[in-house]
């Protein structure tokens, strides 16, 4: 599968207040894969006449010319829309540029190394999105005063950081069992669960009020009964011989095919991932007693029949030398050749998307409900048979989508098991990149100076 379903990179969040104003080059990394680094970001660079600088961070500088130019971005992004007051969005802009040191300078110290080949591969790249040869790369950057040595260094920062952010934040990242449980229950709750299951139980009833003494007896009375399982009896001769259950015990243990709203929840939970025949191998305790279950029977959803879609993209990642909106100039070119009938959508993905599934047109498979990060899925979800969205930008860069089928697919245990992590993973990864950028502006050496009188 592609980038979007297999890295669980973190969506950073923009502040509310400037979100829609904003753009990938003015926010750097608090919006974009790998975002824009200057070359005022050297600790070595000379501040240019009238500059001054307002951060040390590390071993590096913020000055106030590199706030004043992001806020000029800014300002020519919002096209005419009215700003936050301009104080907010100034400390904004530094409190961006600080985040951006900080991971720059610890992404150096990690230990991680970028090759030479790698860099060639990522230089070769950026010419590619910009559709030109890498001399006249060269001359682009030249031209806007950046040298190309001092470019690679760039560009190699921001793969650096990219590499580190996933390594120190996806081993954040815990998922067990019980959350994965908690979050199907929950969904489960929501959806309205179909499910019909026959249990069998047998039943080692503890009387009101038994003390530690009567209770630890039942206890053993029920370990004995597991290890008679284990030996291979029978569960329904087991059953029959030893069950407190007078109403089933003559049954073999059988309960009746019950929905899943009227049985215990933990008989449900018990079982649900159970293959039939399938027994608890440990003894469950209720208010009644202790319970062995096996699993007999099962039929319907379990609540789990989704949606499913089929559609492929054209992804474009953004960078210092294609900004999110040459990005999505370029989008809207491809949308208006496909709808014209001058170019084919898979064609286009095949020479131009930049990820996994460009050798496939684009076609991402089918893709169950939280698959993809959300506003991607927001915006194929809102899309008829065949559409095609306009651009959509995402962590990734900034998507083209086209939906080619739907179709009701039930999901089995291990589907569903899959669906919650996935779920968890990107709930989970934002907290935990929080957390971790924190720390690391914490640790860090952040010096605020005072603009010169």
């Amino acid at each position: 599968m592609t980038d979007l379903t297999t890295a669980p990179h973190h969506y950073l969040s923009l502040r509310n207040d400037i979100a829609r104003h904003l753009s990938c080059v003015v926010l750097g990394w608090l919006c974009a894969v790998i975002a824009p680094m200057l070359p005022v970001s050297n600790a070595q660079a000379q501040t240019r006449q009238g500059d001054y600088i307002l951060v040390v961070v590390n071993q590096e500088l913020v000055t106030a010319a590199e706030v004043d130019q992001r806020l000029a971005a800014a300002r020519a992004a919002s096209r005419g829309a009215p700003l936050p007051p301009l104080v907010e969005v100034r400390q904004q802009i530094l409190d961006a540029l600080i985040e951006e040191r900080v991971l720059v300078t610890h992404a150096r110290s990690s230990g991680i190394k970028v090759d030479d080949a790698e860099l060639d591969r990522a230089v070769a790249n950026v010419a590619q999105q910009n559709q030109i040869t890498l001399p006249q790369l060269r001359q682009r950057l030249q031209a806007e005063g950046l040298s190309y040595d001092r470019f690679r260094s760039n560009l190699r920062d921001q793969l650096l950081v990219e590499r580190v952010r996933e390594r120190e934040v996806q081993g954040r990242v815990r998922i067990g069992d019980a959350d994965v449980e908690d979050w199907l229950s929950k969904k489960r709750r929501d959806l309205g669960d179909e499910s019909t299951f026959e249990i069998a139980q047998i039943l080692i009833r503890i009387p009101d009020g038994a003390s530690p003494d009567v209770l630890a007896e039942r206890r053993a009375a029920g370990e004995q009964i597991l290890r008679r399982l284990d030996a291979g009896e029978p569960f329904e001769l087991v059953a029959k011989q030893s069950s407190d259950d007078s109403a089933t015990r003559d049954n073999g243990g059988k309960l009746g095919p019950r929905t899943a709203n009227r049985l215990p929840d933990l008989f449900v939970n018990a079982v649900r991932s159970f293959q039939l025949g399938q027994r608890t191998k440990e003894l469950l305790q209720s208010p009644a007693g202790f319970h062995i279950l096996k699993l007999v029977d099962r039929s319907g959803t379990q609540g789990f029949a989704v949606t499913q879609t089929r559609a492929r993209h054209i992804l474009l990642r953004t960078s210092a030398q294609l900004t999110r909106e040459a990005a999505t100039r370029r989008l809207t070119d491809f949308k208006r050749q496909v709808q014209s009938g001058v170019r084919g959508f898979e064609q286009l993905a095949k020479e131009n998307s930049e990820d996994g599934s460009a050798a496939q047109g684009g076609d991402l498979g089918w893709a169950s409900p939280g698959t993809f990060v959300p506003e991607f899925e927001e915006a194929m979800n809102s899309l008829p048979l065949g559409g095609i969205s306009d651009p959509v930008v995402s962590r990734f860069g900034v998507h083209l989508i086209q939906v080619l089928e739907r179709r009701n697919q039930a999901l089995d245990m291990k589907q569903q098991r899959e669906l919650a992590r996935n779920a968890l993973r990107e709930q989970k990864f934002e907290e935990a990149y929080g957390e971790w950028l924190a720390e690391l502006r914490a640790r860090a050496y952040i010096e605020v100076r005072e603009a010169p009188q």
